[in-house]
């Protein structure tokens, strides 16, 4: 039993696949699936694969950090509504600013002032009323800048907590990157207790190195366990690259992240 919707980025595994043909193949091994950029891919033909798509890139272009960049995220955010609608309303995913084909912000941000916080709480609110016209749900991750995403504003998970707990729309959920936030802030668990009430989505990988668990130092069946024991039943989703071969790498995934059922109370002496 899991209790969890297990879900693997298919931008990341059976990369030798076309892919479509990846999607497919999750979908038959019994994973949802996830997506980045969704402006070059055939969202019909994905769409035809039967798979459950569970999140998708929610911008283009744009930023939280300044009224220009967020009239851009608000357009592109629009544009994202419309194109996940084909392929079942996955949850629109948002950084602090716009990544380029790197993972680097296309403008760095140095230091993040309180008028930039009080801009992306304005901008955000605005995405969340966004989603709630049209039903969708917005998920803000959390990235890390020492390693893959140097310069990106309200990276930390205690910036995009607080930023979507200031909002408090159930438009606007935190997907909650445990490979990002291992990285730069640690202490797993207790991160996962005190965000549980704000999770739109969790995704993970394993450090370093970001692939599947049991490639690194993470502890994902105590993570699993601590996850689940909050209440927690929505996405986890691998967004890692596979170590060796792909189907294992998913597997090991599988096998983390599936929480056993408790044990039977044992039989009262009256009852025997």
């Amino acid at each position: 039993m899991s209790g969890f919707t297990l879900a693997v980025c298919a931008e990341t595994v059976f990369t030798d696949l076309p892919f479509a043909e990846r999607v497919r193949t999750l979908h038959e091994l019994g994973f949802a699936v996830e997506l980045w950029g969704w402006t070059t891919k055939d969202l019909p033909a994905l769409a035809a694969t039967g798979a459950a798509f569970t999140s998708m890139t929610g911008y283009v272009e744009g930023e939280l950090v300044d009224p220009d960049g967020a009239d851009a995220l608000l357009a592109s955010a629009e544009r994202s509504i419309a194109a996940a609608a084909a392929l079942g309303t996955p949850n629109l995913n948002l950084h602090g600013t716009g990544l380029d084909g790197r993972g680097l912000p296309v403008r760095p941000v140095p230091v993040v002032t309180g008028a930039m916080w009080l801009a992306a709480e304005r901008t955000l609110r605005r995405v969340a009323e966004l989603g709630r016209r049209h039903g969708a749900v917005f998920t803000l991750e959390n990235l890390n800048v020492a390693v893959d995403h140097p310069g990106t504003p309200f990276a930390a998970a205690a910036d995009t907590r607080a930023l979507v707990a200031a909002v408090d729309s159930p438009h606007l959920r935190m997907n909650l990157d445990l490979y990002h936030a291992q990285i730069g802030e640690g202490n797993l668990i207790q991160l996962v207790r005190e965000c549980a009430h704000l999770l739109g989505e969790v995704q993970v990988a394993d450090v370093p190195g970001r692939c599947e668990p049991g490639t690194g130092e993470v502890n994902h069946p105590a993570l699993a366990a601590a996850l689940h024991a909050t209440g927690y039943r929505g996405v986890v989703g691998l967004e890692a690259f596979a170590s060796g071969d792909s189907r294992l790498a998913v597997e090991r995934f599988r096998e983390a992240y599936t929480v056993p059922a408790p044990a039977p109370a044992p039989a009262s002496a009256a009852a025997r």
